[in-house]
């Protein structure tokens, strides 16, 4: 054996602190002492390490992303030929994301919440990273936002897991009501049709109409982390 040929790396994204599991091919692990994963040039945790795959930790400093090496190293300095792996760049922090952020179709900014414990209110609670990575305050009306979504029309809304209400949010950052009575509302999601769908931790997915009129669409157990929402593509 030797350093062996780096099949793949899974995911082919990862974030700093992220664990990826690089695939390979006859890596030589008969002195683990004497192996080491390289991601961006930096030392790799390693928490795993076969013939075949190794797992390993991308270093917390590649803080600045973009595209790196992976490569694998093992007995007398054997180095395999590297692999690509793309690492995101930190955008922000001090940040609370209890459920997904989301891209305005528009201008393509990010909206990103920092949500607080449950009943906690901050200053602001949402934000707008731009395309620059500028970041700037939209709202502090909505106690608890947890998630983001726009329809098919670019209108954003978000929901308030302390008061189980979808609010929308206009072009000029006015914050509106739109459904109310929602649980503990927590993920958001549009289906192929435009039909809104809120998850409610209590043991609900409600269906909403364009009037903001709910119905319930289906129930399933309680859980604090089972209805954070997505449509694929079909």
């Amino acid at each position: 054996m030797s350093s062996g040929q780096i099949v793949s790396v899974d995911p082919a994204a990862a974030i700093p602190g992220g664990e990826v599991s690089v695939e390979c091919d006859g890596y030589d692990t008969s002195n683990l002492r004497e192996c080491r994963a390289m991601i961006g040039g930096e030392s790799a945790r390693m928490v795993g390490a076969a013939p075949w795959r190794v797992l390993a930790i991308v270093p917390e400093t590649l803080e600045e992303g973009g595209e790196v090496d992976a490569v694998l190293e093992s007995r007398d300095a054997q180095r395999s030929e590297p692999s690509r792996l793309v690492v995101g760049r930190k955008l922000a922090d001090d940040l609370h994301v209890v459920a997904n952020p989301a891209i305005d179709p528009d201008d393509g900014s990010l909206y990103v919440t920092r949500s607080g414990s449950r009943g906690q209110r901050v200053p602001v609670s949402l934000f707008r990273i731009n395309t620059d990575g500028e970041i700037s305050s939209v709202s502090g009306e909505i106690t608890n936002p947890t998630s983001i979504a726009f329809d098919s029309l670019g209108q954003m809304y978000v929901t308030s897991r302390l008061d189980g209400t979808v609010y929308r949010v206009t072009p000029f950052h006015e914050i509106v009501p739109f459904a109310r009575n929602l649980g503990v509302a927590t993920g958001l999601a549009f289906d192929g049709a435009g039909r809104m769908y809120v998850g409610d931790r209590t043991g609900t997915i409600h269906r909403v109409n364009g009037h903001g009129e709910s119905d319930v669409w289906a129930l399933l157990e309680q859980s604090v982390a089972a209805y954070h929402l997505a449509f694929g593509p079909d």
